[in-house]
């Protein structure tokens, strides 16, 4: 996906990872508060992120971006999309995450996909948009304020640390977004 990075929002800048990011995303994914409710193992190695990062920065259908804190200009966290399609117009925003501690809680993961969404909606002419998350976790309260709307459960569709979890799915469509979130 390419369209006008680096994004600027209130606080924050959004731009493409790089591959020195790795560092960060090891450090962060170490975190099980953060990785709770992310299909993250919890031995992840830098090693292994690192690889990812690699092929998927050969793979078209993925784009991977962080999260920049505009005031200290340090990274704070990152986005991953996947299943970018651009025949059908849709991706799926597969891992959001504010990393440093200090950082969550301050509206800076709204302010983030608020971002996101505009730029697969306006720059990249997205007709849909999907995500899902795991059972209990809050962020889908933020997923619905953003005009997400359920689809369904993919039973098993994940697995971490060697067990299955549920997703829940959820999407918006251009339509959607135009009327509820960017009108806004």
């Amino acid at each position: 996906m390419k369209g006008n990075l680096p994004m600027e929002t209130k606080y924050l800048v959004i731009r493409n990872t790089i591959f020195d990011d790795c560092k960060y995303f090891a450090d962060w994914e170490k975190s099980p508060e953060l990785t709770k409710f992310l299909s993250i193992d919890d031995d992840i190695s830098y090693e292994q992120i690192t690889i990812d990062f690699i092929r998927g920065e050969l793979d078209r259908t993925k784009a991977f971006f962080t999260i920049i804190f505009k005031e200290t200009n340090e990274p704070i966290g990152r986005i991953y999309l996947s299943r970018i399609d651009e025949k059908v117009n849709s991706c799926d925003i597969t891992k959001v995450y504010i990393g440093e501690d200090a950082m969550r809680g301050k509206g800076y993961g709204e302010e983030v996909l608020r971002a996101m969404l505009d730029y697969c909606f306006i720059n990249q002419h997205m007709e849909r948009v999907t995500l899902d998350h795991f059972t209990g976790n809050k962020a889908a309260n933020l997923y619905l304020k953003l005009g997400f709307e359920y689809e369904g459960i993919a039973r098993s569709a994940t697995k971490k640390n060697g067990k299955y979890y549920d997703l829940h799915l959820m999407s918006l469509l251009r339509a959607d977004y135009y009327e509820k979130v960017h009108a806004k």
